[in-house]
């Protein structure tokens, strides 16, 4: 189930309870749902109920207990927990991410586009300053991915003036010059520095951009060991985290998991914590584009790349190790990732580098 269909089951379950008459509130349009935060539990949590407890007349607690026989009876759901205030906290079914990775395969690098600003003209006036410039070019691309348009002008009274760099940025070249204006909040000061070049740890566009080739090492590492049998892993990845048994052919001699039974395909903490930021993305994107913040996306891609360098080790068999279902899974998960760090950094305006 990805977050997009999880929303809409959420917004089933109020309409369950408003046709019930438990609950007296119009039906919203849309259901944000994220990963839990502090104190939450499960794969993702939703505020509909603080949402509708205004015009309920009723505690947001009441109106989440009211939703949630609605929403642990959908499909998918296998438990709903009510936390703090009233969030929602949801945990899905074997498999149920398996829908998450095959959308983002599916969409390429427009996954996480959506109808935010549809229709909306956001006008962003800027003065003439290099790093406003360069954040007004990246807001026409990213009010663009939620269906809005931005114009973008010279004029006052200006509306988006965040901190000058203090020296140019060309310096850096084009892609350091771009994440150092970018990755900053509004308000703080830029680094213009050699920080922004070293091949490190320390150095956040060198782990995203790090993160990406990596993704497509594992890709053609596994079309040598393995052949045609992962060329499309995506395909069949529903099946593979939903069966815990059956024989899947590979190259050496078959992918033999009939005994397999206690696999879990994607259950380490790594591994969950990539699933995370991958369904988080659309959400990120979506907050950079209302509140003209493309250093939220630029974060959110160094949380997505520190996640996928933390579980890129297990992706392939090592040694002698047989390949198993959830090489495959890791894989499709680990070209997932892929896709939306290229996706995002082509937002920014970086480049995404198949080799580094």
């Amino acid at each position: 189930m990805t977050p997009v269909e999880l929303s809409r089951t959420v917004l089933c379950a109020v309409r369950r309870a408003v046709d019930g008459g438990e609950l007296s509130v119009s039906v919203p349009a849309s259901a944000v749902v994220t990963p839990p935060g502090a104190g939450g539990c499960g794969d993702f949590a939703t505020n509909i109920a603080l949402r509708l407890a205004g015009a309920a007349g009723r505690p947001a607690l009441e109106v989440a207990e009211v939703l949630r026989p609605h929403l642990a009876g959908a499909p998918g759901v296998t438990d709903v927990t009510v936390t703090g205030p009233g969030f929602l906290n949801i945990t899905l079914g074997d498999g149920a991410f398996a829908g998450l990775v095959e959308e983002v395969l599916e969409q390429g690098t427009r996954y996480g586009y959506g109808d935010t600003l549809a229709g909306q003209v956001v006008e962003l006036r800027v003065p003439y300053d290099t790093r406003a410039e360069v954040v007004a070019d990246t807001l026409v691309r990213i009010v663009a991915a939620q269906g809005g348009r931005a114009e973008v002008r010279h004029a006052e009274p200006v509306n988006l003036r965040p901190v000058p760099a203090p020296e140019d940025p060309a310096v850096l070249g084009p892609d350091a010059a771009r994440w150092a204006l970018l990755h900053p909040a509004p308000h703080d000061r830029p680094r213009i520095s050699a920080d922004h070049l070293v091949q490190r740890e320390s150095n956040p566009l060198f782990r995203v951009r790090y993160a990406h080739a990596r993704t497509r090492a594992l890709r053609r590492n596994a079309e040598g060991l393995l052949g045609d049998d992962l060329r499309s892993p995506g395909s069949r990845l529903a099946d593979i985290l939903r069966t815990r048994e059956g024989v899947l052919p590979g190259r050496r001699g078959g992918l033999d998991i009939a005994d397999a039974s206690g696999i879990s395909v994607l259950s380490s903490q790594g591994e969950a914590d990539l699933l995370a930021a991958l369904a988080e993305y659309p959400h990120a994107l979506s907050v950079a584009a209302l509140h003209r913040a493309p250093d939220r996306l630029a974060r959110h891609l160094v949380v997505t790349a520190d996640a996928l360098l933390g579980f890129q080790h297990v992706v392939l068999p090592l040694g002698d190790e047989k390949p198993l279902a959830a090489h495959r899974a890791r894989l499709a998960l680990a070209e997932a990732a892929g896709t939306v760090l290229a996706g995002g950094l082509s937002l920014l305006g970086i480049s995404a580098p198949e080799y580094l």
